[in-house]
C-alpha cells in the first residue's frame, strides 16, 4: 500500500477491507512514497484504545533498566551460546529491577518464560504488562543462569538525562590496551555502589578505537570483576595480546560491554 504525506494516522487495510494497522511514517528521500511504509500493529492500537476508553490514559509497565543489544563478541566472552537477550546497561535506583536484584552487566534472556531474542523485545513485553504484576526473569550473570522475580511498576513520564562529565587525558598510556587507570577510593565506590572498579585517566590505541574515554570506569574484563588497581594490572599482564578483550565499562549511570581488539 502506498503511503504518502498526509496519510499518517490513516488505516492500513488488507484487500478484504480488514484494518491491520495505523500508518505512521514512510521511508523517503524525496518526500513521496518510495515503496516502504511503517504502521503501528492493530493489536497495539486496540490495547491503547481500550486503556483510553476505560482509564482515560495509556498505562505501561516499567522495570527501570537501560538496555542494549548483545553482540556476538560479547556473547562469546560471557559464555552464551548465541548473541541474544537484552544487556542491562544501568539499573535505576529504587526501581523494580533493583529491588529484584538485577545488576548492570546482566543479560536478560527470558521474560515470564518468553525468550528475548533482541533487546527491543523486552520493552514491548514490559510495556504490555499490567503494573503490580509479578514477573519471572531469566538472566545470565558472569557465566551463570539466574532466575529473578520483579514486580512491574507503572511507567513514568520521561525525564531529561544529564550528560556525563569526562576527564581529559593526562599522561601517555602504559599498557598494550592503551589504558592508564587509577584506584577508586572506598568512599567513591560506596557513593557509586560498586564492589570494585578502576578509573580511566587516559586512553589511546586499541582502547580509544573501541570507544573508551577518560573518565570511564572499568568494572570487569573478560568476565572477571575488577577489585582494584593491583588486580587490574595483574589481569592485563596475563591477557593474550592477540585476542579481543571484552571490558564492562560504566560511563555516567550506564554500562556497556566494549570489545577491545589489540593490534588493530
Amino acid at each position: 500500500m502506498a503511503v504518502n504525506p498526509g496519510n499518517s494516522g490513516g488505516p492500513l487495510l488488507k484487500l478484504r477491507g480488514e484494518v491491520v494497522g495505523i500508518n505512521s511514517m514512510i521511508y523517503s528521500r524525496t518526500g513521496g512514497f518510495m515503496g516502504i511504509s511503517f504502521a503501528i500493529p492493530i493489536d497495539e492500537v486496540q490495547r491503547v484504545y481500550d486503556q483510553l476508553r476505560t482509564a482515560g490514559r495509556v498505562i505501561r509497565g516499567r522495570m527501570g533498566v537501560g538496555i542494549a543489544e548483545v553482540s556476538k563478541e560479547v556473547a562469546e566472552a560471557l559464555g552464551l551460546p548465541k548473541a541474544a537477550g537484552a544487556l542491562v546497561r544501568n539499573v535505576e535506583r529504587g526501581s523494580p529491577a533493583e529491588k529484584a536484584g538485577v545488576e548492570a552487566g546482566d543479560i536478560i534472556l527470558r521474560y515470564e518464560g518468553k525468550p528475548i531474542e533482541r533487546s527491543s523485545d523486552l520493552p514491548r513485553l514490559v510495556g504490555g504488562t499490567k503494573p503490580g504484576t509479578k514477573v519471572s526473569l531469566g538472566v545470565w550473570r558472569k557465566g551463570v543462569a539466574k532466575d529473578l522475580v520483579v514486580v512491574v511498576a507503572e511507567a513514568e513520564p520521561d525525564r531529561p538525562v544529564k550528560a556525563a562529565q569526562r576527564t581529559a587525558p593526562a599522561t601517555a598510556p602504559s599498557n598494550f590496551l592503551g589504558l592508564v587507570v587509577s584506584e577508586l577510593s572506598e568512599e567513591r565506590k560506596a557513593q557509586l555502589r560498586l564492589r570494585g572498579a578502576v578509573l580511566v585517566d587516559a586512553v589511546d590505541g586499541p582502547a580509544a578505537r573501541a570507544g573508551i574515554q577518560a573518565g570511564d570506569l572499568i568494572l570487569s574484563m573478560n568476565n572477571q570483576e575488577i577489585s582494584g588497581l593491583a588486580q587490574f594490572n595483574e589481569l592485563v599482564a596475563k591477557l593474550d595480546r592477540n585476542k579481543t578483550v571484552v571490558a564492562f565499562v560504566r560511563r555516567g549511570d550506564s554500562g556497556q560491554y566494549v570489545p577491545i581488539r589489540p593490534g588493530r
